[in-house]
This record gives structure tokens, sequence and C-alpha cells, in this order.
């Protein structure tokens, strides 16, 4: 199976990379500016806000297999924001481009080689931010954007299911890594490990549903 991951030059997107080719998947995956040499990795620029370098990217995937696309990459530019300023229209307008509107290039560009695929499937990372019901405040943007993440799954899942290609939403939990802080609650070995069991068993039955990396039901 061929899985495309985005930002998987570091990460979560990297740790779960390296636990799909240690289950034999073969991994494509996207950076914007740099990434690690690793063995088994295909690597591929995308800069997630740009049309031109996903019409890019479709044209170099051109005609290939694609049976699984993680939608990983993304922004938190507003840890801790609050009501009282420093929250400014620029990292609105940015954390949407990437967090939002980057996803949905995305999918948009490797639809025909999901298409392609006899088992093909969408997975968008989102986060328990995205909650309703969990609204401990701040972070506006970030919360806002996971949260549409969440309802363009959810949408997505209902209008390609017809077409047999199954949609996930997942949370990775709170993770170690630079977006996520030292104090966080889990590695990212144990949430790529995770997501990668949610991805074996996303299918038409489960899709649309919205997932902790450990396969617990997360609050809407």
């Amino acid at each position: 199976m061929t899985i495309l991951i985005t930002g998987a030059n570091r990460g979560i997107g990297l740790a779960l990379a390296q636990e799909q080719i240690a289950r034999g998947e073969t991994v494509i995956g996207t950076y914007r500016t740099s990434h690690p040499q690793i063995a088994g990795i295909e690597w591929q620029r995308l800069s997630i806000t740009e049309p031109a370098s996903h019409h890019a990217l479709s044209h170099t995937l051109s005609g290939r297999v694609i049976d699984t696309v993680v939608c990983n990459a993304g922004v938190y530019l507003d840890a801790g924001s609050t009501l009282n300023g420093g929250l400014t229209a620029d990292i609105w307008a940015d954390t949407f481009a990437t967090n939002v509107t980057g996803v949905f290039l995305t999918v948009e560009a490797v639809m025909a080689n999901l298409r392609q695929s006899d088992t093909p499937k969408i997975a968008l990372i989102s986060s328990q931010m995205a909650s309703h019901e969990r609204a401990p405040g701040r972070s506006y943007a970030y919360r806002a954007s996971k949260a549409a993440v969440l309802n363009l799954g959810r949408n997505m899942a209902t209008d390609l299911r017809a077409q047999g290609i199954a949609v996930g939403i997942f949370d990775p939990g709170w993770v170690v890594t630079d977006m996520g802080g030292q104090n966080a609650e889990i590695t990212v070995t144990d949430s790529a490990r995770g997501l990668s069991d949610r991805l074996n068993s996303l299918s038409i039955d489960t899709t649309g549903t919205f997932l902790q990396w450990n396969g617990q039901p997360q609050a809407y």
C-alpha cells in the first residue's frame, strides 16, 4: 500500500512515516523547505498554502495509485492566546490557510490517485481542541481551525461514501513535540503507533468517525 503524509519532515508526521515504513508500507512524505534523510521515504515538496504547489504535486504523482492520504501538516500560531490582544487577523488567516484550506487542497490534489486504489482512505489529523464539548478557552484560532477540519472531514465522508472512499478524523493526542511541548502526555512513537492502527481499521463502515489515537471516541 502507498500512503502520502503531509508534513512528514518532523513531529507526528515523521514518526507516522517511520511507523508505516516499519509496517511495510510505501511512504511518500511532503515537506515545505527541508527534510531529514530517512531511508524508505520518498520526499515531495509541498507548500500547503500554495495552490500552485498542490498542482505541481498532482502532476508529479499523476497516474500513481495512492491508497491513503494523511493530512497532517498544520500550524499552531496562537498558543495560549486570549481575548486581551495579540491574536491578529494575519494569525487567523495563516492558521486557516494551513490547517483548513491546505487540507482541502491536498485531498483535491490526490483525488484521482485515490480513485485508483481498491481501498482508498483519507485521514484528517484534527485535535481534541476541536471538541465543542471540551472548551477550556484560549488558543481561539487553532481550536476553530481544528473544529473546521472535523466538520470538513464529516462532510467529505458523506460525499465520498458512494465512491467507496473512507474518511477518518483523528486526534493524535497531546504529544511531546515542538508544537505540543515537553509537558505533553504521550510520545510521538505512541501516537504514531495508535494512528497507524486507526488507519488500518478505517473503512466505509467507520467513515466519518472522530477517534482518539488509541481508538476511543473523541467528543465532538
